[in-house]
């Protein structure tokens, strides 16, 4: 049943194009990244038969070719299916086919011009999904094959020897219990194949671990030390500096990275709901819980568990987290039954958790056993020099997604943007030249964004006389105190500040902002 990274590589994949060039680049790169099994024709009236005899595993499919384009092809591919998955992957141009390419079957996209990283991940993702369905069908079918054979042996078995009663109910427990192991792992599966899907479905913000800086040198020096060792990595550092990417660096060079790396964000998730969304739940276990839910624990078993913002864990909860890393145990909500897992924990903190355990918020063993590995995330303020490195990227990206042709950017937008000390960091940068993109006409950059909120008021000898978060804090609470204390929404001050209302409310919470 384990997926090797054989299977992967061995699987079989074809490219169609009506442009031979697209199609060479693509096969290139899936023949360098290692796949041995690669097709491909530029006849799109070809797949079908080439799909009934040689059965893909994946069909990267260009949707606007002239002969017949890419819909009709999957109208076609689906009178072929002996299931209901689909294994397209649509590479397209146009922003708007994307959505009707997924209610057409398609399982994902690729967009044109082609990011080679973007391309190799999704396609190593949604073959790795792939082969998880055939696996689990072809489990299922061996299973049910020896349950049959089994039930047949045991009723012959009866029939002879009247005698043999007892040992026949012993028999038949033995396979209840094996039914309610292949019920547990099959949900396991689903939910780990779920969770595979959504993560696939997101788009990888690759810019948080752009540059060329020594702090950031640093930082992915660390990474290296780490990630192939089992150690628990305490992430440090300012909200948006890009921690999460750090977290997925680890994961994906270390020994675990052919298992899960499941996300947990504890802002995010409400106090009454953690403990079930960590550890799961038995159907009834409370009000409301009329299924069963596998937990992030559970399913990360194997893998690793990124516990984002742990500072904001209710402390109730710290002493059950606290067991999972020390004995790897724990109960579902409403059962009996002590599961065992085997995962590598990577939190990640805004908060000062040294402080949390002075002012007896967070727990003092809970905090040692996090804080083996931390690595300190440099704000954006820290490595300027990345700044145009950042604006290239995003300025391509936003490019990209609205389809415009911004080409350069002016001396002075780059000392402005260097000059701003940056708050939100680099997901404030992000949205600074989203919105620069949008309203930039030709193909110069324009930056409308004013930046004097936070600038520095030197007295003389150039002394700063009031401190950025002092600054900080009371903007917050000038644009809170405009808009009634409204935070999301369009007029709100999440929106106004340029910020997520989790990381606003994360804010207000460090600073201590209360409505007034």
């Amino acid at each position: 049943m384990k997926m090797t990274e054989s299977d992967i590589l061995g699987a079989n994949i074809l490219i169609v194009d009506d442009r031979e060039e697209n199609v060479l680049l693509l096969e290139e790169l899936l023949r360098d990244s290692g796949y041995t099994c690669v097709a491909a024709t530029m006849n799109p009236r070809e797949v079908c038969a080439l799909h009934k005899e040689n059965r893909y595993d994946l069909i990267l499919l260009d949707l606007q070719m002239p002969v017949m384009d890419g819909f009709a092809v999957m109208e076609e591919l689906k009178s072929l299916a002996t299931d209901s998955y689909l294994p397209v992957l649509v590479i397209t141009a146009q922003p708007g086919h994307k959505a009707r390419a997924l209610q057409a079957g398609a399982r994902d996209f690729i967009s044109k011009p082609f990011e080679l990283v973007e391309v190799k991940t999704r396609i190593r993702n949604m073959l790795e999904v792939r082969l998880l369905h055939k696996n689990l069908d072809d489990y299922n079918k061996k299973l049910e094959e020896s349950v049959q054979q089994r039930t047949g042996e045991l009723t012959r078995t009866n029939l002879q020897l009247t005698q043999e009663i007892a040992e026949r109910k012993k028999v038949e427990g033995s396979l209840l219990d094996t039914y309610a192991e292949i019920k547990r792992l099959k949900d396991q599966l689903e939910a780990e194949n779920i969770y595979l899907e959504q993560e696939v479905a997101r788009q990888d913000n690759f810019g948080e671990s752009i540059g060329q800086s020594q702090l950031l040198v640093q930082v992915f020096s660390l990474v290296e030390l780490v990630a192939p060792m089992n150690a628990t990595v305490l992430l440090l550092g300012e909200t948006g500096t890009g921690k999460g990417v750090v977290a997925r660096a680890i994961h994906s060079s270390s020994t675990r990275k052919s298992r899960p790396l499941i996300t947990v964000n504890c802002t995010t998730l409400p106090a009454t709901l953690i403990e079930s969304e960590l550890f799961g739940r038995e159907r009834g276990a409370f009000t409301g819980s009329d299924a069963r839910q596998i937990g992030r624990f559970e399913l990360a078993d194997g893998g690793t568990i990124f516990l984002d913002e742990i500072g904001e864990m209710p402390f109730e909860l710290q002493s059950k987290l606290l067991r999972v890393i020390q004995d790897g145990e724990f109960e579902r909500l409403g059962s009996p039954r002590t599961l065992k897992t085997d995962v590598r924990i990577i939190t990640a903190t805004n908060r000062d958790l040294a402080e949390e355990v002075k002012n007896g918020r967070f727990r003092e063993d809970l905090y040692y056993r996090l804080n083996v590995f931390p690595i300190t995330m440099p704000p954006l303020r820290q490595r300027k020099d990345d700044i145009p490195l950042l604006v290239s990227h995003f300025v391509s990206k936003f490019n990209a997604k609205f389809g415009r042709k911004i080409e350069s950017v002016t001396k002075e937008t780059l000392h402005v943007l260097q000059e701003y000390h940056w708050p939100g960091n680099v997901r404030e940068l992000e949205s600074v030249i989203e919105r620069a993109v949008i309203i930039s006409q030709g193909s110069v950059l324009q930056i409308l964004d004013h930046f004097d909120t936070f600038r520095k008021t030197e007295g003389p000898g150039g002394q700063e006389i009031k401190a950025l978060v002092d600054l900080e804090h009371d903007h917050i609470l000038q644009v809170l105190q405009k808009t009634s204390w409204r935070i999301e929404g369009k007029s709100g001050a999440a929106v106004i500040l340029g910020l997520n209302a989790s990381t606003l409310r994360a804010r207000m919470r460090k600073y201590g902002i209360v409505r007034q």
